[in-house]
């Protein structure tokens, strides 16, 4: 695995015309990452359903805040991570009182699947609401040992 790109960071517009490249910057490090084909797809919906709630809920599709989105390989010498952050500006919001989009009442609900999503297809999410403002989602795929 060549990590000398160890980190890498994206700063866009909250528009979802960004997406696209999200993805493509996301499945290109799933890629440098040693994942197979399942893996990249499964981190490139945590990453786009993770960027669309920074745009839509926390910046409130506001064109002139931004989201930063960061993947980091760790520890840099020989990754066993692959660490992600989105951040965006919003207000933020309680984790804790998100709906359970399995509950029968929310069954049939087109919106509310995203952090469920997050959770069922990385190895560890963190929702934490920032002291300067806006959230900070925080996913981790565990990477197989170099051979």
């Amino acid at each position: 695995m060549n990590t000398n790109g160890h980190v890498v960071r994206l700063e866009i517009h909250s528009s979802f015309e960004m997406l696209d490249f999200v993805q493509v910057v996301s499945d290109r490090i799933g890629e440098m990452a040693g994942l197979d084909e399942d893996g990249i797809h499964w981190i490139g919906v945590a990453v786009r359903e993770s960027v669309i709630n920074a745009i839509k809920h926390g910046n409130r599709e506001d064109y002139r805040k931004v989201v930063r989105v960061e993947f980091v390989f760790t520890p840099r010498a020989a990754p066993t991570e692959l660490v992600i952050r989105v951040v965006d500006e919003g207000e933020g919001f309680e984790p804790g009182e998100v709906a359970n989009p399995l509950a029968p009442e929310n069954l049939l609900k087109s919106s509310g699947r995203g952090i469920f999503f997050m959770r069922s297809f990385m190895d560890d999410l963190s929702l934490r609401r920032r002291p300067e403002g806006g959230m900070e989602v925080r996913m981790v795929k565990k990477l197989a040992p170099a051979s």
